[in-house]
C-alpha cells in the first residue's frame, strides 16, 4: 500500500484500541508494564546490538558527538529505562478519578473526571529511550501511542518495539494500543499529523527544523519539546563555589541535551567571575564571551558572535555575558531564551524571588543546576518531553498531561 493508506490503516487501528485501552483496569496495565520492563532486561543484549548498528552509521556518517551520545544504549541505560518503567507502574493511576465535585443549589453534584486524551502521536529524533518513555506512559494513562522515531535510530527504536509489542502479545493486549511506525520517508509526516480524525494530539521532540515545519502544516494540536536554550544568572551575591558547581553541572555533564546550560549570565560586582569561568574552561567549555568577558582572560575566550546570542550549542560551548543588574539578566533572558529552563544562583532573598516569578520560562530555578529539569528528576517516572508552551501542558510532562478533563454531573431526578 501506498503511504497514505499505510498511515490511515495505522491510525484507525490505534483509535480502535484506544477505546479499550481506556478501559484497562490499573492491574492490568501494571502488568503490562511490569512485563516490558523484565523484557527490555532479557533482551539486553539483542537491543545493544542492534543499537551498535545505528551507532556505525552515525560515525560513518559524521553524526555531532552529541547526537551519537543520545543514541548510545548499553546496559546500564537500558536498566535506567527498565527502571522507569516500573516507576511508572507504581505511580498512581490517573484515569477515572474524580476532581472538585461540588453540591450545586439545585441538588446536582458536578465534578470533573481525568480521562485519557486517546491517541497520542509523537515524532522524536536521536534518543530511542523515548519509545519505552512514551509507550509507558501512555499505557498508565491509558491512550494508544504512534510512534515516529528519527531514521538515525530505526533500529534501536525497532527493536524497543519488538520488546513492547511482544509483551503486550504475551498479556493479550491489542496489538495497535502501540504502534511504530517502521517506514522512514520524510513525507509520511506530513500525511501524519493531518489524521485528525484518529489522533487526538501530536507530541513533538526533535530540532528546530522539524517543530517548524510539522507547526504549520498540523491540522491536529501540537505540543512542542522545542529547543533548550537555557541561562544560568550568578547574582553578585552568590557563593563562588555553589556557582561554579551548578555551572560545571550545567554545561558539563550532558552537554548535548535540551536542559544542559547554553548562555551564562554574571553581574559585574560578582567578585569571583575569573574562577567561575577557568571551572569550566578547566573542563574543556569554549566560552564565547562578550568584550567585557573576553578582557578577563585574554586569549582563552573567543568573542561571541551576534547569533552566538539565543543558540542551542548541544556541545562543549557556552555563550558568557557580563551584566550590570537583575533587570538586564532579565532582559536578555526575555530576549533570547526558549522559554525551558533558568536558574538564578543568589543569595539575595529579594533577587531570588522576582527571578523566580519574572521569568518566563516552563522551569525556574533557584540555587540548582537546570539539568534536573526532567520527568525521572520531578517525580513522574519518565516524561512525554518538556513542553515550552503554555496551553495544556507546561513543562515536564508526564502521566497528567497525557489526560484531561470532562464534567461528570450526579443527580437525582433534578430539573432545571
Amino acid at each position: 500500500m501506498d503511504n497514505k493508506q499505510y498511515i490511515e490503516r495505522l491510525c484507525r487501528e490505534a483509535k480502535t484500541a484506544s477505546r479499550a485501552v481506556a478501559n484497562f483496569s490499573t492491574v492490568r496495565k501494571n502488568n503490562l508494564l511490569r512485563k516490558i520492563a523484565g523484557s527490555l532486561r532479557a533482551r539486553c543484549d539483542y537491543i545493544i546490538t542492534e543499537n551498535g548498528k545505528d551507532l556505525a552509521a552515525a560515525e560513518a556518517n559524521g553524526l555531532a558527538s552529541s547526537v551519537v551520545d543520545r543514541l548510545m544504549l548499553n546496559r546500564k541505560r537500558i536498566e535506567s529505562m527498565a527502571v522507569s518503567i516500573e516507576e511508572i507502574a507504581q505511580m498512581e493511576d490517573p484515569v477515572g478519578r474524580i476532581e472538585k465535585m461540588t453540591t450545586r443549589p439545585s441538588g446536582i453534584r458536578v465534578g470533573q473526571m481525568r480521562v485519557p486524551l486517546g491517541v497520542v502521536a509523537v515524532i522524536y529524533e536521536s534518543r530511542p529511550n523515548v519509545t519505552t518513555d512514551i509507550a509507558s506512559l501512555c499505557i498508565k494513562s491509558g491512550n494508544a501511542a504512534i510512534l515516529r522515531g528519527g531514521k538515525e535510530a530505526l533500529h534501536s527504536n525497532a527493536a524497543l518495539y519488538a520488546v513492547i509489542r511482544d509483551a503486550m502479545n504475551e498479556l493479550s493486549c491489542p496489538p495497535s494500543a502501540v504502534t511504530f511506525i517502521d517506514r522512514t520517508d520524510r513525507e509520511l509526516v506530513p500525511i501524519l499529523v493531518k489524521m485528525n480524525g484518529f489522533i487526538d494530539i501530536v507530541v513533538l521532540r526533535g530540532g528546530e527544523g522539524l517543530i517548524k515545519s510539522v507547526t504549520a502544516e498540523s491540522t491536529i494540536p501540537v505540543i512542542k519539546h522545542d529547543k533548550g536554550v537555557c541561562h544560568i544568572f550568578v547574582d553578585e551575591s552568590a557563593d563562588a563555589d555553589m556557582a561554579s558547581r551548578i555551572a560545571v553541572n550545567a554545561k558539563v555533564q550532558r552537554p548535548g541535551v535540551c536542559n544542559a546550560m547554553e548562555a551564562l549570565l554574571i553581574h559585574r560586582g560578582f567578585g569571583h567571575k575569573e574562577k567561575l569561568i577557568k571551572s569550566l574552561i578547566d573542563n574543556g567549555v569554549e566560552i564565547r564571551g562578550c568584550p567585557e568577558t573576553v578582557a578577563l582572560l585574554p586569549g582563552k575566550i573567543r568573542p561571541a558572535a551576534d547569533d552566538d546570542w539565543g543558540r542551542e550549542f548541544l556541545d562543549l560551548i557556552v555563550s558568557v555575558r557580563i551584566v550590570a543588574s537583575l533587570d538586564e539578566a532579565l532582559d536578555h533572558i526575555d530576549r533570547y531564551a526558549s522559554n525551558h529552563s533558568e536558574a538564578i544562583v543568589t543569595n539575595d532573598y529579594l533577587n531570588a524571588e522576582r527571578f523566580m516569578k519574572e521569568v518566563d520560562s516552563s522551569a525556574v530555578f533557584l540555587n540548582a543546576s537546570t539539568r534536573f529539569h526532567d520527568g525521572g528528576e520531578f517525580g513522574l517516572g519518565a516524561e512525554v518531553g518538556i513542553s515550552t508552551q503554555k496551553l495544556h501542558a507546561r513543562g515536564t510532562m508526564g502521566m497528567e498531561g497525557l489526560t484531561c478533563l470532562k464534567y461528570v454531573v450526579y443527580g437525582k431526578g433534578e430539573v432545571r
